[in-house]
């Protein structure tokens, strides 16, 4: 009996710590080579570019979830006010010209984020329709010429 209780007490311990240890882990990364280089190149430059406002970077993390509370277009840019689903924490994504041309964004809209190199990737229903640059992002968008 106390060899079976130890038995049972070695795996209840186990598979836990085993479950927490592979998620720690990061996923192993592939890089882009040949013709692909090129298209994941030009799909980052045809995307338009946000600028966090009123909140800092850190609102948006891997996997968060954001719903559009309102939408403010302005002569010289777009104002999303958007909300994180798992805590109520609000924002506004400023982005300059027209964004909403060729998207199906509205009020009530869910913004799924993915975290990236050079930023976040904001999209809805699987279309990605902006990027929030981080440093290394802004410094590989600053000043530089689209050809």
């Amino acid at each position: 009996m106390n060899l079976q209780r130890r038995h049972f007490l070695r795996t209840s311990l186990l598979i836990p710590a085993a479950a927490i240890a592979s998620s720690v882990v990061p996923p192993i990364a592939s890089a882009h080579g040949g013709a692909d280089a090129s298209t994941a190149s030009s799909l980052s430059l045809s995307l338009p570019i946000a600028v966090l406002v009123a909140a800092p970077v850190a609102f948006l993390s891997a996997g968060a979830v954001l719903t559009v509370v309102a939408i403010e277009v302005l002569a010289e840019a777009t104002v999303w006010t958007v909300r994180r689903a798992s805590d109520g924490a609000r924002a506004s994504l400023h982005f300059s010209g027209d964004v909403l041309t060729g998207s199906a964004l509205a009020i009530g809209s869910v913004i799924a984020v993915t975290v990236v190199s050079a930023g976040w990737l904001l999209s809805v229903a699987g279309e990605v329709i902006c990027l929030v640059p981080n440093a290394l992002g802004e410094a590989l968008l600053y000043n530089e010429r689209v050809r």
